[in-house]
């Protein structure tokens, strides 16, 4: 069984309560502490190294599992206030940037060579960092300037919007959560304001011909947030009730930075209904495009957002099948293209990297599609 303290942990929640309670307890064990780059210390922690067998050497409460792990992942470990802890993988950018170096030869170099290099240039500056130390690792070195970064509590982001949407949006219902050591996500849906958020454009679907995909779309929202610097604590829009849900593009969004609160967050909520509409209004317009090489038109979109290869090519081949000659408009392409986080899916690709490709997916809402309609084929 995967514990905690491992690298590539992750969980899932079925229910908001089960995931409310993990990140309330999980803050609560969690320290994060401020000290001078030039104080910490970086000792290697592969299975050479004399800390590897000599549990003994590290904080009170580090486990075995969390040496060996990180002995076959980063191999490192940070001295802080007399204490010594294991680095997890999530901590290597922040550590780095502290450090102010970079490049791809520092991964080939051998573990002590690298807590060399790296303590040789930590010494040159007296500037503050914040490290998070969450189960039994140092997750991430964040610069300790306030204006660098801010701690955003994930428990209170939860509650936060759980609150905004009992309040704006009554009747929605908790989907699913995720959560590994670089991101936390979580989905709703809210069957109750279908009318009021996809009317128009379920009507449109359906003087097209489209009415079994009208029928079935709901709006829903994805909240994903990181205490390890990948992702600000962000909303975006859904499409649910297909085989996946489909992402539209983001609502709103606040940085771990310039001294943000919580409060910055629920804030910005307050234009989420909003937001929500002009994304259906971006998609609504795509079944207004019509293009004349669609296929093409798949193949350049998907390379310009350097979709994964293998996926993206076999949803272009399924769209081909599927749509026979022809024309076909910019929202069918679009449509065709969620083929590709379901392939991923199937695969058993991680969550984290599923949700970037969707993120990722919805800026073809706002290309300029005749830009790629374009008689002339083109190899992915």
């Amino acid at each position: 069984m995967m514990q905690n303290c491992q690298d590539n942990y992750s969980t899932t929640f079925s229910s908001y309560s089960a995931m409310y309670d993990y990140h309330d307890e999980q803050t609560k064990k969690s320290q994060w502490i401020t000290c001078r780059v030039d104080e910490l210390q970086i000792e290697p922690l592969d299975a050479a190294s004399p800390l590897y067998g000599n549990l003994s050497a590290f904080a009170l409460g580090t486990s075995l599992d969390a040496v060996e792990d990180t002995a076959s992942n980063l191999g490192l470990a940070m001295r802080v206030n007399g204490n010594l802890y294991p680095l997890r993988m999530t901590a290597n950018k922040s550590l780095l940037d502290r450090a102010k170096i970079g490049g791809t030869a520092l991964p080939k170099l051998s573990r002590s060579v690298l807590a060399e290099v790296l303590n040789a240039c930590l010494k040159l500056y007296s500037s503050s960092a914040l490290l998070l130390i969450r189960d039994e690792k140092v997750s991430a070195v964040h610069s300790g300037d306030s204006t660098d970064y801010s701690i955003l509590p994930i428990n209170e982001l939860l509650g936060t919007l759980k609150a905004k949407l009992d309040a704006r949006f009554p009747g929605n219902e908790y989907e699913c959560g995720y959560c590994d050591h670089s991101l936390v996500s979580a989905s709703w849906k809210m069957p109750d304001q279908k009318e009021d958020l996809l009317g128009a454009y379920t009507k449109l679907l359906a003087s097209q011909g489209k009415t079994a995909m009208a029928d079935k779309l709901m709006p829903g929202i994805r909240f994903i947030t990181s205490d390890t610097g990948v992702a600000s604590a962000k909303v975006s829009a859904l499409l649910v009730g297909g085989q996946h849900p489909i992402h539209i593009g983001g609502c709103i969004a606040v940085d771990h930075r310039h001294q943000k609160k919580v409060s910055d967050f629920d804030a910005a909520l307050d234009q989420l209904f909003a937001q929500f509409g002009d994304s259906i209004a971006k998609l609504q317009k795509l079944l207004e495009v019509h293009l004349d090489y669609p296929v093409n038109a798949m193949t350049r979109i998907c390379k310009k957002l350097s979709l994964p290869k293998k996926a993206a090519v076999e949803a272009i081949a399924m769209f081909e099948m599927a749509y026979g000659g022809g024309t076909a408009t910019a929202h069918d392409v679009f449509l065709a293209m969620q083929e590709i986080p379901f392939i991923l899916k199937t695969e058993n690709t991680p969550e984290s990297k599923l949700l970037v490709v969707e993120e990722n997916m919805a800026r073809a809402l706002t290309f300029k599609w005749g830009d790629f309609d374009l008689a002339k084929a083109v190899s992915y």
